[in-house]
């Protein structure tokens, strides 16, 4: 008896399903899709008990004629391609013919449509994949689709939906990319007739924005836009301020076609740099346009996942923008807002008392009810310092004020890499009459400083004249020293400090095996290990710029990080690697400072590439404004609080 036999049709049909269709959001998502490649400019979307009970799309687009009704629910027929050469040019979101056989065969299915050059329309209907009636249909032009009893007649699929708050989460947020996706178009989603998203379809992508995050959310938002050759890319993105603690808020758009791509939002990240807070992520909109022949999406029946030809170029694109984009805005946080912020966020919270995840509480519109208020400083000019920026740097690599990083005088190499601080600040301008710190030549917009005190040995006070502003001294004195030695290490150079005495490291077996694989990166960082045998590696020399005394701490360290991590490249191991140095070196909270100590941090501080941010993304300075000040003693009130006590005094 054979045992090999061909499935059934309606058989063969759920196990498709299977891939295509594995939740309510997943037949939003495929519905609305077709409505978009029918060239709608409105689409409403309707479901009841988070698309459990009845989920319904209405559209304005070009409709299907009702000879072809009975075709569209066959499998792999689709109007979308004809050819193999389509297959490598899709310009639509849909082109496998899976998704209307796939939703009929697991629900039951009423399709009513009506094209512009028909009289009359059509509807049909359908019932685990099997048509129960066709008839004529009177209505307007394009289609509506309803979708009833889903997984009626396979109940194990049932067993694995999560609950009607996470399952209308999930179609929310399919609805809120394909809105980011096509700004042109006016999309509804509605639940039990509440409306959760409504956009207007005036290609307006900041408007689609401010529905779906909100106001005050979208308002923090930042535009950029770049190409090359290959690519166009365009979008919104939060400042550093703003951020979430999930990476589902970077959106990226490819083509029209909302996809999952680690690499790319990677590329995004690293577009902030240290700006981040760690575990910290931007609200990002990416929309990405290219030649369809450079992205095969046709890897999964979702098309969520695709491979981009020229992946590494368009990653540069991306980041670089993000990077100057992110460099032309002044990112001192306002210490009065971030705590009118925090404030708010508690009281909001005690109020709704709602266990919500971040996404459930996206759905549920509590992004709306958060007051996130941030300031910008107006824009400064930069004027040039007497000590260059190398210098001034290097005066801040020792290990602490009291005890200054000693180098070997016999190398001269060494002493060249890393200046002793007690050597360096002598020569350093000291504001003995109180007058403001010099700027720097550099581009941003940080603002003069003069010193005032220091307060719990930890925070530097300072005035300038739009403000009253405070510093942490280790954040700052962190950022200093990592700008410091990322440019240290970047260096092309044979500069290496002899170790009096060899240092031998031993490793097991697999750890052996690792480092052997890694040698080549850890030569870029001039770190030299020669083979001992028995598992073994002895190190002659190190560079210059490892401080002394840590010689064998630092090494350790940055071998272990090749162990954790063998695909970390190049440029991200000598970022860690000044990252992990700054913070060991840097001051610490309770350290007093001398006045000219303080001073001399302010003028590093400036000059730094990026002065508002410690390599962890925690901030260096937070501002009190004068008006912020004056609020704060009374001497000023808020324009609503005077107009409250008005209205009041008027009853």
């Amino acid at each position: 008896m054979a045992k090999i036999h061909e499935l059934p049709e309606i058989l063969a049909d759920q196990i498709a399903a299977g891939e295509v269709i594995e939740r309510p959001a997943s037949v939003v998502k495929e519905l609305v899709e077709n409505a978009i490649d029918a060239q709608s400019t409105r689409i409403d979307i309707l479901v009841s008990d988070a698309g459990l009970k009845q989920i319904q799309v209405i559209d304005n687009g070009i409709g299907i004629e009702s000879s072809d009704l009975p075709l569209a629910f066959q499998r792999h027929a689709t109007s979308k391609i004809t050819n193999r050469d389509d297959l490598f040019r899709v310009k639509t979101l849909g082109f496998r013919g899976e998704a209307l056989p796939s939703i009929a065969s697991v629900s039951d299915v009423i399709l009513e449509t009506m094209t512009n050059e028909s009289e009359v329309g059509a509807q049909i209907h359908l019932k685990g994949g099997q048509i129960i009636d066709q008839k004529p249909y009177a209505g307007q032009q394009g289609a509506r689709i309803t979708v009833n009893q889903l997984f009626y007649n396979t109940p194990a699929r049932l067993k694995y939906l999560s609950s009607p708050q996470t399952e209308m989460a999930a179609i929310a947020d399919c609805v809120n990319h394909l809105a980011m996706s096509h700004p042109e178009i006016s999309f509804s989603l509605s639940n039990n007739g509440r409306v959760v998203l409504k956009t207007a379809g005036n290609s307006a992508l900041n408007q689609v924005a401010s529905a779906i995050y909100g106001v005050k959310t979208a308002s923090q938002l930042i535009t950029f836009k770049n190409q090359d050759a290959d690519f166009q890319i365009e979008g919104l993105t939060s400042l550093p301020k703003l951020t979430r603690a999930s990476k589902n808020y970077i959106s990226i758009l490819l083509n029209g076609r909302y996809i999952k791509n680690n690499v790319l939002a990677k590329a995004v990240i690293q577009g902030y740099g240290s700006k981040l807070m760690v575990g910290r992520y931007p609200i990002t909109i990416l929309k990405i346009n290219l030649d369809p022949l450079l992205v095969d999406v046709n890897v999964h029946p979702t098309k969520q996942e695709v491979r981009i030809s020229k992946e590494q170029p368009l990653c540069n694109l991306i980041t670089n923008t993000i990077e100057q984009r992110i460099a032309k805005e002044n990112l001192i946080p306002s210490a009065v807002e971030n705590l009118t912020s925090h404030s708010k966020k508690t009281a909001i919270s005690q109020q709704l008392n709602m266990g919500l995840n971040e996404n459930q509480a996206a759905y549920q519109t509590v992004e709306k009810k958060q007051a996130v208020l941030n300031a910008v400083l107006g824009n400064k000019t930069v004027e040039s310092q007497s000590q260059t920026k190398n210098e001034r740097q290097k005066a801040f690599t020792s290990q602490s004020f009291e005890h200054p990083l000693m180098i070997n005088n016999r190398d001269e190499l060494a002493s060249n890499a890393v200046k002793n601080w007690d050597q360096k600040y002598s020569h350093v301008e000291v504001a003995t009459n109180q007058q403001p710190v010099e700027k720097s030549t550099a581009t941003h917009q940080f603002p003069t400083l003069k010193y005032i005190g220091q307060l719990h040995g930890t925070y530097l006070l300072t005035e300038a004249a739009d403000g009253f502003y405070i510093l942490d001294q280790h954040a700052a004195q962190e950022r200093v020293k990592y700008e410091y030695y990322r440019e240290e290490i970047g260096k092309v150079t044979d500069a290496q400090q002899t170790m009096l005495v060899p240092l031998i490291l031993t490793f097991t077996a697999s750890e052996a095996l690792k480092v052997e694989e890694n040698l080549e990166k850890l030569q870029a960082l001039g770190i030299h290990l020669e083979d001992f045998g028995q598992n073994t590696y002895i190190v002659h020399e190190h560079p210059a710029w490892i401080p002394k005394g840590q010689e064998e701490s630092i090494i350790k360290e940055l071998i272990e990080q090749c162990l954790q991590n063998p695909q970390l490249t190049i440029a991200k191991f000598r970022e860690q690697t000044a990252i992990m140095i700054s913070c060991k070196q840097s001051i610490k909270a309770n350290h007093h400072l001398e006045r000219q100590q303080a001073v001399s941090l302010l003028q590093q501080l400036q000059e730094c590439e990026n002065p508002y941010n410690c390599p962890h993304g925690r901030p260096t300075v937070i501002k009190f404004t004068n008006q912020d000040l004056e609020k704060m003693f009374k001497r000023i009130q808020d324009a609503h609080h005077s107009l409250r006590e008005n209205q009041n005094a008027g009853e």
